[in-house]
């Protein structure tokens, strides 16, 4: 496989953000859902409206999400939309909750996965920017694209198969039926491929290296960043793009970054890059294009 392009800039705002997008050469075509995560409540380093208000408007897109398999604001429909409008996402668009109707199987054809479980509204979308904060991860090690399309879109029902590995549906058994590590890191990666599959590829991924913490945007209570904002990034191939971002920690000369790979290298996160490769969802090998 050639080497796929992941562009990068060092400016962190709106206008950057649109300035990336352009640089990919894709228009994402028909009915288009920005995929992020609106953040728990509580937590505060998720991607704030602002930032990502003219992309969104740019594409005439629907902000767009799924509940959560742990208890909190956002696993009851009602209540996650209530925590998003006091983020302020439905003053920059309208927020698609996918799951709130309903949900739907997708193959999957995994060594773990057989389905993915996914909200019933993805029916709707032609085409998905997987527009992600890039940050530490206390299950996964780290999150970026990858998880942001295999989590992310997800239900309920499919969080817990997710992070199961296949084991139950039922989010009342999750942390009873927890894997090996690297199976759940597997099943992200099979349920993201299953999603590229089922969108034929009308997806683009980009990345924004801002706030890392170590923690997660659905953590209610993240520790604060422990290292500076590094850019955004963005390609047509999501194992790349979080290739990329991974390799960016490592070579920085941020006395932070130590406390950002110990939590990665914790969870062994950056098994999920090579298995997501050996499944046809992308490629390690890149080269960075600097657009500033």
């Amino acid at each position: 496989m050639e080497k796929a392009k992941v562009y990068f800039t060092k400016e962190i705002t709106p206008e950057s953000l649109v300035k990336i997008y352009e640089a990919l050469g894709v228009e994402l075509k028909g009915k288009v859902g920005v995929k992020i995560s609106t953040g728990e409540p509580g937590g505060h380093n998720y991607l704030k409206p602002e930032l990502i208000k003219d992309i969104v408007n740019k594409l005439n897109a629907n902000i767009i999400e799924c509940c959560t398999a742990y208890a909190g604001r956002r696993m009851d429909p009602k209540e996650h939309m209530e925590a998003v409008k006091e983020h302020g996402f439905t003053e920059i668009a309208n927020v698609d909750i996918m799951d709130a109707e309903g949900e739907f199987e997708i193959p999957a054809n995994g060594k773990h996965l057989d389905v993915n479980i996914v909200g019933e509204h993805l029916k709707n979308y032609d085409s998905i920017l997987n527009l992600a904060h890039f940050k530490g991860h206390a299950m996964g090690g780290f999150g970026g694209v990858i998880k942001n399309q295999s989590i992310g879109i997800a239900s309920t029902a499919g969080k817990t198969y997710i992070h199961t590995a296949g084991a139950t549906r039922k989010a009342s058994e999750l942390w009873d039926r927890l894997p090996e590590q690297n199976a759940f890191l597997e099943s992200m990666a099979e349920s993201a491929k299953s999603v590229a599959d089922y969108m034929k590829g009308n997806i683009l991924y980009i990345d924004v290296m801002n706030n890392l913490s170590v923690d997660c945007d659905c953590d209610s209570n993240p520790e604060d960043p422990c290292m500076k904002d590094i850019g955004i990034l963005a390609s047509v191939d999501p194992v790349a793009v979080d290739q990329a971002c991974i390799d960016l920690i490592w070579n920085s000369d941020d006395a932070g970054k130590e406390h950002f790979k110990e939590r990665v290298e914790r969870q062994k996160g950056r098994h999920i890059l090579p298995y997501a490769e050996e499944i046809g969802l992308g490629t390690r090998e890149y080269e960075l294009i600097s657009i500033d």
